[in-house]
């Protein structure tokens, strides 16, 4: 089962980003534990996705098809707190994040942090607009000229 609680203090609950930032999350323990679990849920594709799990000695293991490069777990505080470092971000890291300890075979999720990705960069465009040009530019010569 899964259940929220107060053993976990995770903030900030939103984050509104840009495409390419970063983002941290911060998750305070209250508990001894033997680790914390990542989670992200995706409205989109209304799924529940394993992350990251790291132990109280750093050590992290990620779930199927997480890029280490773009999440990274750092301890702060004297092990009571865990921060989870998102990179790159892109629109398909939107969702809510969760933090999680197991204890007694539960899963204690935090309170959530919703990710939104609302200020993409403007479209690099390879190709400028082309300037309309003003109605009867071309000179009757040089429209003499292309015929020929």
């Amino acid at each position: 089962g899964f259940c929220t609680n107060l053993l976990l203090s995770q903030t900030p609950g939103n984050i509104l980003a840009q495409t390419n930032n970063r983002a941290e999350i911060l998750c305070e323990l209250k508990k001894e534990h033997a680790g914390v679990y990542w989670y992200r849920w995706s409205q989109e594709r209304q799924n529940f996705e394993f992350l990251v799990f790291s132990n109280p000695l750093g050590k992290a293991t990620y779930g199927a098809n997480i890029s280490q490069e773009k999440f990274s777990v750092h301890r702060v505080r004297s092990h009571s707190s865990y921060s989870l470092h998102i990179s790159h971000l892109h629109a398909s890291d939107n969702g809510t994040y969760y933090c999680s300890i197991s204890q007694s075979s539960q899963l204690l999720l935090g309170s959530g942090t919703r990710l939104v990705d609302v200020l993409p960069l403007p479209p690099k465009s390879t190709q400028a607009p082309l300037p309309r040009k003003p109605a009867g530019c071309i000179t009757k010569s040089k429209a003499a000229g292309k015929k020929g």
